[in-house]
């Protein structure tokens, strides 16, 4: 009787051992199961990401701004700075609306295609309404086999803040540009459409960028004088700025005269 007892518990223990192994197995399971569900959904969104990106950053060839700027006429020629040169490009004669600013890097500028590369990269995952929208970007060659890189905007009409502030007209197409005071309430607008693209870049962005070189001739004004950041030349991305192997490396940057926000 005592020996049947002692093998029906050895039986029930065995039960239980078995149910508790079965148990902590499907545990395991359900977990990695769960895991892998989350890997799968970040690996598609990566990639519905990146197809995004490379949708946006659709590489043309050189003949595309080429026809565009007129042959990169100094008739179209809109700005002018260090690293780059900007014409008012049309895509088609027939819709007044496909006008576009087209960056062209002066390659020759040491330093330029890095800039052109840092400016590819923080472009290519940020939207807001107070930042400049990229249309496309040109990596290719020249017709005497010289490198060429470009970057296409949408086109701001009324220029950049500094011509405002300073109160110079310039020309576009041979014809004068009526250049008129910013009264308060035009002031205090842009104010405030340059803090939120600021305040987008530093704490909304997946990888926090800080701009580096703000200034009156980086800020864009469109029909309705809203501002739009632009050139982001020497931008830093956040994480690279607090990576102390980086923390030699990193200094003032940008035009003498201003110091960026967060710097």
């Amino acid at each position: 009787m005592q020996l049947q007892r002692i093998e029906e518990t050895k039986n029930v223990s065995c039960t239980v051992t078995v149910i508790s192994v079965v148990s902590t197995v499907l545990c395991v399971m359900m977990v990695l199961c769960f895991l892998f569900c989350i890997w799968l959904k970040k690996k598609r969104k990566s990639q519905h990401s990146e197809s995004l990106s490379n949708e946006l950053f659709l590489k043309v060839s050189y003949q595309w701004p080429l026809k565009a700027t007129g042959g990169f006429s100094s008739v179209n020629l809109i700005g002018v700075g260090s690293y780059s040169s900007v014409y008012k490009g049309i895509l088609d004669e027939e819709d007044e609306t496909s006008v576009v600013a087209v960056k062209v890097l002066n390659l020759q500028h040491r330093g330029a295609s890095k800039r052109f590369m840092t400016e590819c990269k923080a472009l290519r995952n940020v939207r807001h309404r107070n930042l400049v929208k990229v249309i496309t970007s040109c990596s290719s060659v020249d017709f005497h086999g010289n490198d060429f890189k470009a970057l296409v905007y949408e086109f701001r009409p009324n220029g950049s803040l500094e011509r405002w502030l300073n109160l110079d007209p310039g020309t576009e197409n041979g014809q004068n540009i009526e250049i008129q005071s910013l009264n308060v309430l035009q002031r205090v607008n842009i104010t405030i459409d340059v803090a939120c693209a600021l305040e987008y870049l530093h704490h909304h962005c997946q990888t926090p960028i800080v701009h580096c070189d703000l200034k009156p001739s980086n800020v864009l004004l469109d029909d309705d004088m809203v501002a739009h950041v632009g050139d982001f030349g020497v931008a830093r991305f956040l994480q690279l700025v607090l990576d102390p192997k980086q923390s030699n490396s990193v200094g003032i940057k940008g035009t003498i005269g201003y110091v960026a926000p967060g710097m």
